[in-house]
């Protein structure tokens, strides 16, 4: 039986939580998705913080992340992460509808995993959705902790 890892999903929108989690339940893995608004909830969940400090420690499989959200965007949250030794090789998945050439460099500067634009499409964001959760959750290895 395979294994489904936790999936950070950083989303201030909640139409576009709502049709993630949709693609995602296609997979079974909705259930395994924890929904932060922001950057700064994120690292909490990453740090096992406020109120997830009685999670059990240890990394999500990816963290997707929107980039425009509230309190700390998606590009200030992933030079964070790459600074961080406990979290520098988590996979990290931009979810952005920012087609922007600096939000795209920006990112892959400062290593990004994978940079998806999200489809205005209904049935192409569910599919990319679908493609990246089977992925991340379940097909890559992930590297020692």
């Amino acid at each position: 039986m395979i294994e489904i890892r936790t999936i950070l999903l950083a989303e201030d929108n909640p139409k576009d939580v709502e049709l993630t989690l949709e693609a995602l339940s296609e997979n079974n893995l909705a259930n395994h998705v924890v929904v932060v608004n922001d950057g700064v909830e994120a690292l909490e969940f990453l740090h096992c913080e406020g109120k997830f400090k009685h999670r059990k420690h240890g990394n999500p499989a990816v963290l997707l992340l929107d980039i425009k959200m509230p309190r700390m965007d998606g590009i200030e949250l992933l030079a964070i992460i790459r600074n961080d030794p406990a979290l520098k090789m988590l996979p990290v998945v931009m979810l952005s509808s920012s087609r922007e050439e600096p939000d795209l460099k920006k990112s892959y500067e400062l290593g990004v995993n994978a940079y998806v634009v999200k489809p205005v499409d209904f049935s192409k964001f569910i599919e990319a959705v679908k493609q990246i959760g089977v992925f991340w959750a379940l097909i890559n290895e992930l590297p020692p902790e």
